[in-house]
């Protein structure tokens, strides 16, 4: 079982419009709204590829019980604790030519809640993979996502970790298994990276130093670059398409990574297998499906060694 955790997810409103006049009405002429969040994007991927999957989470208010029913419409079994407070806030994606967000700041979430979530966590077990994925909000702590890892040790469940900041740099010493950082985060956690392959890669070891495992960097059209803890780095273009949108690349890389392991890929197999999910990502109008991603896996390269 992949089971993903996103503290704070949303509801992504995404509306198509001509032209973003501040001031001024515009018009639209489509709009979309969808369940969403970095966990859960993890787990519609997943799904949509035919792996089980679970979202765990928080949700509260009306909007969560909105939220909750179009995740149910997907299929994917989730299992939120409901906040008595405040509402699962709403994202507004407007595009435009080119895309600008409004996303929401969501709800308090208490240190009970939190507890309760981990508390579940004690279900899992060898085989199954723990999914860490999104920012943390303002008002939890910064070692949440530490903690956490900490409550699988010894378990036997593998864990991946795509955050950012604070979050990501407590969460090394815990050696997660996968840690997927963009270019940006790795930027910052370093204190600057260079954009090469190479000069990426030794970055990456930086943070193996300090506890992490595997490493997929996510470079957006670019590609991305893999730094497995044994091993040379591997890097690999994107697959050529028009890129529609930016929502999910991320997300999707990681659950197609989960599948290559899951199904017993090589390193370059599931560094290929990724690379196509994100691509597919790029050029679908919101997650892809399988059949994106198989298209976009025969358009997809070779690694290359670092």
């Amino acid at each position: 079982m992949i089971y993903t955790v996103t503290l704070n997810p949303c509801l992504d409103y995404i509306v198509h419009t001509d032209a973003l006049r501040p001031g001024a009405l515009c018009r639209t002429h489509g709009e979309t709204l969808y369940p969403g969040g970095k966990g859960v994007n993890v787990s519609l991927v997943c799904a949509a590829l035919g792996l089980p999957t679970r979202a765990l989470g928080f949700i509260a208010g009306r909007t969560g019980a909105l939220f909750a029913s179009l995740l149910a419409e997907t299929g994917v079994e989730y299992d939120f604790c409901h906040l008595d407070r405040g509402m699962t806030r709403i994202n507004v994606k407007v595009s435009a030519h080119e895309q600008t967000e409004l996303n929401g700041a969501g709800p308090a979430i208490p240190a009970s809640a939190l507890g309760r979530l981990a508390d579940t966590l004690d279900t899992l077990g060898e085989g199954d993979w723990l999914v860490l994925s999104g920012s943390v909000p303002a008002d939890v702590p910064a070692d949440v996502y530490a903690r956490f890892l900490d409550r699988v040790r010894g378990t036997g469940a593998k864990t991946l970790v795509d955050t950012s900041g604070d979050a990501l740099k407590n969460a090394l010493p815990c050696a997660p298994d996968l840690i997927k950082p963009n270019f940006a985060e790795l930027d910052a956690l370093v204190g600057g990276a260079p954009r090469s392959p190479a000069g990426l890669a030794a970055c990456a070891r930086e943070l193996q130093q300090a506890g992490a495992r595997d490493i997929l960097i996510s470079l957006g059209r670019e590609g991305a670059l893999l730094v497995p803890e044994q091993g040379g780095a591997l890097y690999l273009p994107a697959a050529p398409g028009e890129a529609v949108q930016p929502v999910g690349i991320g997300d999707s890389m990681a659950a197609g990574w989960l599948y290559a392991r899951a199904h017993g890929f090589s390193l370059p197999e599931a560094l290929r297998f990724a690379v196509a999910a994100g691509s597919a990502a790029a050029s679908s109008a919101w997650l892809p499906d399988r059949a994106a991603i198989e298209a976009a896996l025969r358009q997809t390269g070779t690694p290359q060694a670092v």
